[in-house]
């Protein structure tokens, strides 16, 4: 049995998320990314194949560097050409990006080092309608990006992330080990300027980074005091911190595989 790890961007919008949810009363299983490319790599191998992916992704998120691995029985395909062959049997909204083999113990979850996410906000008085699907509107706002990345000097090292965690999280630990988390702007595709929250852990509780990105937006447009997110973040209560952003602008930009794992 080969071992092929594949890279894989998706649209999440028309997905329930990354994970497959079989409907065990027999009816209508839910749209997800998982299924969708389980589906493809069985009628290529003309019997089920699991896929396991690095985390899972909610609906409505998406993927430019989601990673996931499959054990084949077929030796006469060359890894490389899985990328054209399950690209053929898939919609448009998931594309395989890379496939390559590896080691028999490597797997796309326990092995991942990091993963990196970055969140996009379109901001000002009007949006692009092209990035009303990948973004979330902010109206009337203007940044203040350096005020922003003060509030996110607190998040580094080992945390205790509850207060950002979802209401019925079941991670048996609340601490996550965050490398770095940052804002800044870029231009998207149509010259129109974006502002970009991208933050890198080891891994992250059930909707935390846009708890993160909803909270540090309100307290950019209230103007909080700078150590407002480092006590928000000792509270250890959700309802203390901000809304909860929608998953239109949520991207999992790489996982990473090549850092030191932390085991929190």
């Amino acid at each position: 049995m080969r071992n092929i790890l594949l890279t894989i961007s998706y649209d999440g919008t028309d997905f329930c998320g990354w994970q497959r949810q079989d409907d065990v009363l027999g009816g209508q299983a839910e749209r997800t990314v998982q299924s969708e490319v389980e589906t493809a790599l069985e009628k290529i191998h003309k019997q089920k194949i699991q896929l396991y992916g690095s985390g899972r992704t909610d609906s409505g998120v998406h993927a430019l560097g989601q990673a996931a691995n499959f054990y084949t029985p077929i030796d006469t395909i060359p890894a490389e050409n899985y990328l054209r062959a399950i690209n053929g049997f898939l919609p448009k909204d998931v594309r395989i990006i890379d496939s390559k083999e590896v080691p028999q113990d490597f797997s796309a979850r326990k092995s991942a080092t990091s993963r990196v996410y970055r969140y996009f906000i379109s901001f000002g008085c009007s949006v692009s309608a092209n990035n009303l699907r990948y973004s979330w509107f902010v109206k009337n706002y203007e940044p203040n990006v350096e005020r922003l990345n003060r509030y996110c000097k607190c998040l580094r090292g080992e945390l205790d992330c509850s207060s950002f965690a979802a209401k019925g999280d079941d991670s048996v630990s609340t601490f996550r080990y965050i490398d770095d988390a940052a804002f800044f702007i870029q231009k998207d595709i149509w010259g129109n300027d974006i502002l970009v929250f991208q933050i890198e852990a080891n891994a992250f509780l059930w909707k935390m980074v846009r708890t993160l990105t909803g909270t540090l937006i309100t307290l950019d447009k209230t103007c909080a005091k700078d150590d407002t997110m480092e006590k928000l973040l000792a509270a250890k209560d959700r309802t203390k911190a901000g809304v909860t952003a929608p998953p239109t602008g949520l991207f999992l930009y790489k996982v990473k595989f090549d850092g030191v794992r932390k085991h929190v």
